[in-house]
């Protein structure tokens, strides 16, 4: 069954178990009342066959009976019962009476009086058998007294107790159901006024809602949805970050390309034609490196998308970048090696960002290491961590610019280069993340810059939560 509201759905498993105790109350009210009348009706019974016993004497050696009209007139109850009699001797001599009243069964026990169910005429009857001894008249000793009465009494009795019963029940039930549904009413009130606040248009729709005045049961609920709104809001920061930062760093190298464009275009010579293309090539492809690292920015910020949690192994993912970046350092003449101790380097991570991680740190290093120099990527397990380092001998960094190179869009514009200004800040990003750490410093000989990331280890008990 299908229940589109809660309190119906609520009053419906309330109140249908207190309608089958109303019902188990109306049978056991029935089997009450059937037990009254009987009894009622068994006390009647007696009552005429006693009067009837104690009226039988023996005359001159022969019993007389004789049926005063009281034993009769008894189950004068208004409901038109007929009453039938008889007395029989021990030998089944019919003294009075009718003469085929049915006799009690032989099986049952010899118990007196005798209660028991029959049919006379094609009426049903309540009936009664009470052996009774008579004075001087030992051969017929003792005689038993046979009373039916039919059931009209006894049914309007039952009946009359039955309704009685119902209505009480009936009442109790209507009266619980009001009494359920002003509880409910009251009671979903607080629901009401959670979904008011919700649709509330005076209200920020990502303002979390207060749960400080929310009932327990409801606390959750409030809870859940204020870590939607807070995922929404993250989600809704990022992209609002990405278009600022799309819009503010694709206008400069589109009017640089429209210039180069033009340049070539009206270019008279060859040569100057040529110059403007390939500087238009070049412009195409920073610009193409910046909208990726524009893309890969917006998917490593918090909130951009949902974390994965991968046993990623660094080492492998490192010579794989390490991998295609060799031909760039071979055209630029620079010496690229990678430096693994031979443990296993696991973290858990998002194996796609940590990819990226490594690419833009052996990017910034290729990039800004001048040709004959040398690039090194090592990587190293201690008892907690690993610890990625990219080390070159370029010009480093001015240790006044340290705190300010992962900024987004930050260069450091004594070193030149064609770099975007993104790669350290998707560095920052992915490193926090991952739960890990960033730092800066020069190397050993003072030339140069060696960046180290420090992700925490994988101890293989995590359980890994990957995300299509």
């Amino acid at each position: 069954m299908q229940v589109k509201s809660l309190r119906t759905y609520l009053l419906f498993w309330l109140l249908a178990p207190l309608a089958g105790v109303v019902l188990v109350n109306v049978f056991s009210g029935y089997r009450a009342a059937s037990h009254t009348a009987d009894m009622v009706t068994d006390r009647t019974l007696v009552a005429s066959a006693t009067t009837i016993a104690e009226e039988i004497f023996v005359v001159d050696g022969v019993i007389d009976v004789q049926v005063p009209p009281a034993a009769i007139e008894m189950f004068n109850t208004g409901h038109g019962d007929l009453v039938f009699y008889s007395v029989q001797t021990r030998n089944g001599q019919l003294l009075t009476g009718s003469p085929d009243i049915p006799p009690p069964e032989a099986s049952k026990p010899d118990r007196h009086p005798l209660f028991y169910q029959g049919s006379y005429r094609g009426r049903p009857l309540r009936l009664v058998a009470l052996t009774h001894p008579i004075v001087g008249a030992d051969e017929a000793n003792p005689v038993t007294v046979l009373v039916g009465q039919t059931l009209n009494s006894h049914d309007d009795m039952v009946r009359d107790l039955l309704q009685g019963s119902i209505g009480q029940q009936v009442v109790l039930l209507g009266v619980a159901a009001i009494l359920v549904f002003i509880g409910f009413r009251r009671g979903l009130a607080p629901v009401m006024r959670l979904r008011d606040a919700v649709l509330d248009d005076k209200r920020d729709a990502l303002v979390p809602l207060p749960t400080t005045s929310v009932h327990t049961e409801l606390r959750p609920l409030v809870e859940a949805l204020n870590e939607y709104k807070r995922r929404v809001r993250a989600q809704m920061d990022a992209q609002r970050r990405f278009i600022s930062n799309a819009a503010h760093q694709i206008k400069t190298p589109l009017t640089l390309l429209a210039t180069q464009a033009a340049f070539a275009e009206r270019a008279r010579n060859v040569a100057d034609r040529k110059e403007g293309l390939a500087a238009l090539q070049t412009g195409v492809r920073q610009f193409a490196h910046l909208v990726n690292q524009l893309l890969t920015l917006s998917r490593a910020e918090p909130g951009a998308r949902r974390p994965r949690h991968e046993r990623v192994d660094l080492a492998a993912v490192a010579r794989r970048v390490l991998e295609e970046f060799s031909a760039v350092a071979l055209a630029r003449d620079i010496d690229l090696g990678f430096d693994a101790s031979g443990e296993p380097t696991v973290v858990i991570g998002d194996e796609t960002m940590l990819r990226e991680m490594i690419v833009n740190l052996v990017d910034n290093a290729l990039r800004y290491t001048p040709a004959g120099g040398t690039v090194v990527v090592g990587l190293e397990r201690t008892s907690e961590a690993c610890v990625l380092a990219v080390a070159d001998n370029g010009p480093g960094i001015p240790p006044e610019e340290t705190s300010r190179v992962f900024e987004r869009f930050y260069r450091v514009l004594a070193n030149g280069g064609e770099g975007s200004g993104l790669g350290l800040a998707i560095v920052r990003e992915v490193v926090g993340a991952a739960g890990g750490t960033v730092t800066l410093s020069p190397p050993p000989t003072g030339h140069g810059l060696i960046v180290a990331v420090t992700l925490p280890r994988s101890t293989g008990h995590e359980h890994e939560y990957p995300t299509a």
